[in-house]
């Protein structure tokens, strides 16, 4: 449907259900859907939704109208269904404002609506050591949105993904990364180099084990994706182990309700110090999203500071914390397995732990690279390759 309502956004709303009745109350007004649905809507709300080109810029799709420039007490003259199925309202100011219904139904705020778009919501599919590994193709991922599109749904869905086929020249990383958006810098570089040196800035730069743990857990936003291309695998041992960050927090909430509290209300703080930066960041282990969901793990023991807890808590963060850590040691959650040359890994940084065996130099080389993306970017572009 073509009216004033597509300049609000560039995103199109089908028509779930057509509007059949229209009442004016004393502060909203109140739809009736063809489906037998009631949502009222407030007349603050219908004004400063209004998507006209006087209220929104029909270039950029971002509003210019700020509620209030216009009067708190607002009352229309008249509100009815027009020809082209849209709500009409006619504003005693003298404005006038017209809603598509499958916008309006898109974003009814009614207790039905609402749980209707928080079922809709994506959701993380938790895995466990009986995870069936989604794996995709270099080539189809450069040139194909639709297998695009396919891997980065299971990268947001299940957080652990490879890609298989991957030219194995240094820098490569990059194109395949790039697909998704740019790159996220830090103080390793753009690329970072995984192999082991004398003079390492960082565990992940020695041939030791690495255990379980999310990268750059000292910043204040972790980076969202992480990617780890093999170009050289010739070393014994460095197999790749992985476990599901939220599949362990929900198993902890449910075994262990008080531990998951904890680790959920006392912050830890986290360090990542060298020569040249050093870098800190105060958070709980176990992050929460708005609405109660798991939205983060943030974990590295190697990078922890000494807990500054109170006297009271410290023996509780203590028993969540070893708990925490030895069930991202059980056989039921962890998931291993060797990386070869030309295959790369991409995972949620905030959700999938990551950790590698012990591998010995002395019988061949090992060079990994990786680099970040943010969350946001993932999130991002799937709507886009949606639209």
């Amino acid at each position: 449907m073509n009216t004033a309502a597509a300049f609000a956004d560039f995103r199109t709303y089908p028509l779930i259900s057509a509007l059949t009745a229209v009442q004016t109350l004393a502060d909203r007004v109140q739809v009736t859907w063809a489906d037998g649905r009631i949502s009222p809507f407030h007349y603050q709300w219908l004004r400063d939704n209004c998507p006209c080109p006087l209220c929104v810029y029909t270039v950029t799709r971002e509003q210019v109208l700020e509620i209030v420039d216009v009067g708190q007490d607002l009352i229309p003259s008249q509100v009815h269904i027009d020809a082209d199925g849209c709500l009409y309202v006619d504003w005693q100011e003298g404005h006038i404002s017209r809603f598509d219904p499958g916008w309006l139904r898109a974003h009814a705020y009614d207790e039905e609506s609402r749980a209707e778009r928080r079922a809709s919501k994506p959701k993380a599919s938790l895995w466990r050591s009986d995870l069936q590994l989604p794996v995709f193709e270099y080539s189809e991922l450069m040139t194909d949105t639709g297998a695009l599109r396919q891997w980065l749904l299971a990268v947001r869905d299940i957080g652990l993904t490879q890609v298989r086929g991957v030219p194995t020249e240094p820098g490569s990383l990059k194109l395949i990364a790039q697909r998704i958006s740019f790159i996220r810098e830090s103080n390793f570089g753009v690329l970072f180099n995984v192999q082991s040196k004398a003079d390492a800035d960082s565990n992940a730069y020695t041939a030791f084990n690495l255990p379980l743990h999310s990268d750059l857990p000292t910043r204040e936003l972790q980076p969202g994706l992480q990617f780890l291309h093999c170009l050289v695998n010739d070393a014994e041992g460095g197999e790749s182990i992985f476990v599901d960050g939220f599949a362990i927090a929900q198993a902890l909430r449910e075994e262990d309700p008080e531990s998951f509290q904890a680790l959920c209300e006392i912050p830890v703080e986290f360090r990542n110090k060298d020569r040249h930066s050093d870098y800190r960041c105060l958070a709980p282990i176990i992050a929460l999203d708005a609405l109660g969901q798991v939205a983060e793990i943030r974990m590295a023991n190697f990078l922890r500071g000494p807990f500054d807890a109170s006297v009271d808590d410290m023996p509780r963060l203590y028993r969540a914390y070893r708990r925490f850590i030895e069930m991202t040691r059980e056989a039921r959650f962890r998931l291993m397995q060797r990386l070869n040359p030309g295959e790369l890994w991409c995972f949620d940084n905030r959700r999938t732990l990551h950790a590698r065996n012990a591998f010995d130099p002395a019988t061949g080389a090992r060079h990994f690279q990786g680099c970040y993306v943010d969350r946001d970017e993932l999130l991002s572009r799937i709507l886009v390759l949606q639209r």
